[in-house]
């Protein structure tokens, strides 16, 4: 992958019919991007596959 440019950016299938405020992720083997859908040139959270999987994992316990 060139660039983040070259991203494919997607939101969850829990997202609302509105689809427009909730983050948008995109996947690479060595990491995950996260960005605010309302704001997408705006900053970016850039995660390790790890790091991603227990954000995850603490989310769904709260």
């Amino acid at each position: 992958m060139s660039s983040t440019s070259d991203l494919t950016w997607f939101k969850s299938s829990h997202s609302g019919s509105d689809g427009d405020a909730c983050v948008e992720i995109a996947l690479t083997p060595a990491t995950v991007h996260v960005r605010d859908s309302k704001d997408r040139h705006g900053p970016r959270l850039t995660l390790s596959p790890a790091a991603w999987h227990r954000f995850v994992s603490y989310a769904a316990r709260a």
